[in-house]
């Protein structure tokens, strides 16, 4: 299976979110924002723009790096 700059581009989104998800950047900052340490909210954005990323991937790119056949099958015989 010979895999697109499509795919690759998947691979390196993902390999991004994982490494930024946790702040290391962050470690060591006693900085509190609306009463939240700053790391807290860190999380709190990142796991919103991970579940966009996962949104977008869900839509155009699922069911070629799964391996999933995203044509539904077709039924014989029903009306």
């Amino acid at each position: 299976m010979t895999r697109s700059i499509r795919d690759w581009l998947w691979v390196v989104v993902f390999a991004t979110l994982v490494t930024f998800s946790v702040p290391w950047f962050l470690w060591g900052s006693s900085t509190v924002v609306a009463g939240l340490p700053v790391w807290l909210w860190w999380h709190v954005g990142w796991m919103g723009v991970a579940s966009v990323v996962f949104a977008l991937f869900a839509r155009t790119g699922w069911d070629r790096l799964m391996g999933v056949d995203a044509t539904p099958p077709v039924r014989g015989g029903e009306p």
